[in-house]
């Protein structure tokens, strides 16, 4: 016990002595210079004070606009779908796995994790779903044609669906981005999706060309 506190007690004692030297103000060293950085904020005010008085920011407003109109009226076309050169034909099956416990309002487990699932069996596909390229006459022509007396939903990976619309009386979606051509592995059009019982049946079909222009 003695020697701990010979060791401790001249730390103690040098500790109390150094702590005010480390705390000594030693003054000013060298220059010190103004900030002279112009205000972030006051330099963005004064741009777009600028941008305002020269018309500029009705410019841009327009732009954009006529850009947003454009994307609207013509979307852009789907990535590496090209026309059926051939008619393939597969079965899609749409059962997942679901991943965690699906409870209701009340937290009772309504659909327990790792159960299989078909959505078929409760929401069934009531329309066939028609892929199609907008700007090619012989895909418009096959697919008004063969579906003229369905409710099926004519849907574009190229062309302009409003201008469609309002050509042929007919509603028109577009696949944005791919998602759905992606999701049932289709990589040419015109192609058809079809309910048969509890699978999905995935058609790209070749059809023949024809002259003329999209309307």
């Amino acid at each position: 016990m003695n020697r701990t506190i010979l060791i401790v007690g001249p730390l103690l004692a040098w500790l109390g002595t150094a702590t005010p030297a480390l705390a000594r103000d030693y003054g000013q060293q060298g220059t010190v210079w103004p900030i002279v950085e112009p205000d972030l904020l006051a330099q963005i005010h004064a741009r777009l004070t600028r941008l305002e008085k020269t018309g500029e920011t009705a410019r841009l407003n327009q732009e954009l606009k006529r850009r947003t109109i454009a994307r609207v009226n013509r979307p852009e076309p789907v990535a590496g779908v090209d026309p059926a050169s051939a008619t393939r034909s597969w079965r899609f099956d749409p059962t997942i796995t679901v991943e965690r416990n699906i409870a209701d309002d009340k937290g009772r487990v309504i659909i327990a994790a790792g159960t299989r699932v078909n959505p078929l069996d409760t929401v069934p596909l009531r329309a066939p779903l028609v892929f199609l390229d907008g700007d090619d006459p012989a895909q418009l022509a096959w697919a008004t044609r063969r579906f003229a007396a369905t409710r099926a939903k004519l849907i574009l990976v190229r062309g302009a669906p409003l201008e469609l619309m309002k050509a042929r009386q007919r509603r028109f979606y577009f696949d944005q981005g791919g998602s759905l051509v992606k999701h049932f592995g289709i990589r040419a059009v015109p192609a058809t999706v079809e309910q048969e019982g509890r699978i999905l049946l995935v058609t790209e079909e070749a059809i023949e060309p024809q002259k003329g222009k999209a309307s």
